[in-house]
């Protein structure tokens, strides 16, 4: 077959706009930059992810060294601007990098094309970080630290809650630079008669959410607990009358929210739920946590640890990474399980003999894409993402058209994205 003159023209013409919307014959384009952190190489892997079918592609230059030792979270801000990386550090007596052996935050700028260029590094005021969250406007930066800087985490003193506990660092996020600013505990004072640099939470911290619409709440691992803050103005930090809450649980592993409502997941199973439970809350006055209708809901069967927990944007479904799985005859399966929200009761997603979905070895961490197509999961034990096509009307999860695994980095931590590609 020939083309005109004019049909030729006429096909070149729809060939540069593809190009220059980044469009191919197999994609739609790039809907959301991807970034895994891991540890083995102390690296941040980044890729694109494409509209159409869901894959990731290699961002140039990918990966990037992180900055520190251990990366073990991030947090995104500005709209996509500026990428925070949470290195723990080593632990030991030694290390040059940023924040050294007792961690610190390494700050990043987004530029095209989804690449890192290194800014800054800035220091948590305790030690050993672990998580970092930002408000909705990234105005605040919070960084989670294992241990504070009065604490005595000894052997002798590790399990005592008044000795050893961590902290919050709370950090104010200029909006032109990214650089972050130390915020003083205005409701505490040293023993000089100093306002603490710090937020104290419980033993052992390991993770914290937003939830309710002003409360941050940190999950204590230690002592299976969640201390509250109420978030107030200038990025402070209050400590409601219900400072501690217990919780009902024999191996709490995670914390998740939506809007009132809180999911705990607990590994600690029993001989009628081996696969433990999910404790579902709500948000009450004073950032209290009042258990939901129905209490404790059993994970799914043949499902074991779970160690992370996530809502869908609309706030429809839970989802649960589970690392292993009771059946003996697939000891390395991990698992996504996933639950139907009904005026905030929990009830198996009816997708039989799909439901749990399979992942990667060792998840640790799962995110939705902001057009809710979507979700990705960092697993530490291959090195992967496993990416799933999310089906919103009935909140099922099925393999991407193109493949589903695609490999990140050594011992892969979390992950996170942004919808900003401009």
């Amino acid at each position: 077959m020939k083309l005109s003159r004019i049909g030729r023209a006429s096909l070149a013409l729809v060939v540069s706009v593809a190009m220059g919307l980044g469009m191919t014959a197999c994609g739609g384009g790039t809907v959301a930059y991807l970034w895994v952190l891991g540890t083995q190489y102390n690296q941040i892997a980044a890729f694109k992810v494409d509209d159409f079918t869901g894959n990731l592609t290699q961002v140039l230059h990918s990966p990037f060294p992180s900055g520190g030792a251990n990366p073990v979270a991030l947090v995104v801000t500005n709209a996509g601007r500026y990428v925070y990386v949470v290195n723990q550090g080593t632990g030991s007596t030694s290390g040059k990098d940023c924040g050294g052996a007792s961690g610190g935050i390494a700050q990043f700028s987004v530029g095209g094309g989804g690449t890192l260029s290194f800014q800054q590094c800035f220091v948590s005021q305790g030690t050993s970080p672990i998580w970092a969250a930002s408000d909705q406007a990234s105005s605040y930066l919070y960084v989670l630290d294992q241990v504070a800087p009065a604490a005595d985490c000894s052997p002798a003193n590790a399990n005592n809650p008044n000795l050893c506990y961590g902290d919050i660092t709370a950090f104010s996020i200029d909006p032109n630079t990214g650089r972050l600013t130390l915020v003083l505990n205005q409701q505490i004072k040293d023993s000089h008669g100093q306002q603490l640099t710090y937020f104290p939470v419980g033993n052992h911290p390991s993770t914290m959410r937003f939830a309710g619409g002003g409360c941050l709440m940190t999950l204590d691992r230690g002592d299976q607990t969640v201390f509250p803050y109420s978030v107030g103005s200038g990025g402070q930090l209050t400590r409601p009358t219900n400072s501690t809450i217990n919780l009902n649980s024999v191996n709490a592993t995670s914390i998740s929210a939506n809007g009132s409502s809180v999911y705990i997941t607990d590994a600690g199973g029993t001989p009628t739920s081996p696969g433990g439970y999910i404790l579902p809350y709500t948000v009450g006055s004073s950032c209290s946590l009042n258990t939901a209708t129905g209490g404790a809901v059993a994970n799914l069967p043949q499902t074991q640890n779970p160690v992370y927990s996530m809502t869908d944007q609309t706030g429809q479904y839970l989802y649960v990474l589970n690392q292993s799985t009771t059946n003996a005859n697939q000891p390395a399966y991990s698992s996504i399980s996933a639950f139907t929200i009904t005026s905030g009761k929990l009830q198996a997603l009816d997708d039989q003999g799909n439901n749990p979905y399979p992942v990667g070895g060792g998840p640790v961490c799962m995110v939705e894409d902001p057009t809710q197509q979507y979700f990705y999961i960092s697993n530490s034990v291959d090195g992967t993402i496993t990416g799933k096509l999310f089906y919103k009307p009935r909140g099922t999860l099925s393999n991407l058209k193109r493949g589903s695994t695609f490999t990140a980095t050594g011992h892969a931590t979390c992950l996170a994205l942004s919808g900003n590609v401009q």
